[in-house]
């Protein structure tokens, strides 16, 4: 049974003040949760502070991105040794916003996720179509080329600690959502494309849907069998929309 994630990325939103009292809303409503493996990722700046306020919490937190190199003259950039010291358990890797505006590449995305799991770090790595190539037929080769660029290098012992997420581009942000249909055909497709590549383990590889998900929309996806979890934007910056996501009602889990 692969146990579900609920990710919450934050995006530039919050300061650190801002991030500690959403911490102290959160836990309150959430304390009760076992089932559910519970992530935060914060700005870079309120990690440490996040880090401290859950201890001994069922919460663990993610970095928004990182460098693939240990340390150097590199400004402005975070190493995966530094997110470790800082207490990041995971590191959002490959999203959207990253390749948009930043220019991340399939190529850079393999770099960062070989550093992270070098150093003990969990990546959450993102996948996903703009709505240009859904419409001209090209989703699926764009996610399977995304998936193998992206984890090329990798073994099968590095594919247990690695998380996948899927995000179609033309939901993040726009208040459109995949149905739950077409989220699971993708997520069958991408653990297909895992078993080609990593036998066994892609069983275990849990894969999640990010894209506009909601409190009024969670239930529905995490029906389906291979959506594990999702990496949520703007419904994980308020607390009780946030603890709803986390408390996802279904029968089959």
């Amino acid at each position: 049974m692969r146990k579900p994630v609920i990710a919450g990325n934050w995006k530039m939103y919050k300061t650190v003040f801002d991030a500690v009292r959403f911490i102290s809303e959160l836990k309150d409503l959430v304390s009760n949760v076992k089932d559910v493996q519970i992530i935060v990722a914060p700005p870079f700046l309120a990690i440490y502070p996040v880090v401290q306020e859950v201890k001994d919490l069922n919460i663990l937190v993610s970095a928004q991105d990182v460098f693939w190199e240990e340390e150097g003259a590199y400004t402005g950039e975070i190493s995966p040794k530094m997110l470790l010291d800082a207490g990041c358990n995971y590191v959002i890797i490959g999203h959207s916003e990253r390749r948009q505006y930043f220019q991340e590449t399939d190529e850079t995305v393999n770099k960062k996720i070989t550093a992270s799991l070098h150093h003990g770090l969990i990546p959450i790595f993102c996948v996903g179509e703009s709505i240009q190539q859904r419409e001209s037929g090209k989703t699926l080769d764009i996610i399977e080329s995304q998936i193998k660029r992206g984890l090329s290098g990798l073994s099968a012992s590095d594919m247990k600690d690695v998380i996948i997420a899927y995000e179609p581009i033309w939901a993040i942000g726009t208040g459109k959502t995949a149905t739950s249909k077409q989220a699971e055909e993708i997520h069958a497709f991408i653990r297909g494309i895992l078993k080609g590549i990593f036998k066994d383990i892609a069983d275990n590889t849990r894969i999640l849907y990010g894209g506009s998900v909601k409190p009024d929309n969670i239930d529905e996806l995490m029906v389906e069998p291979n959506i594990d979890g999702a990496l949520v934007g703007g419904a994980s910056l308020k607390a009780e929309d946030f603890a709803r996501i986390i408390k996802f009602k279904t029968k089959l889990r």
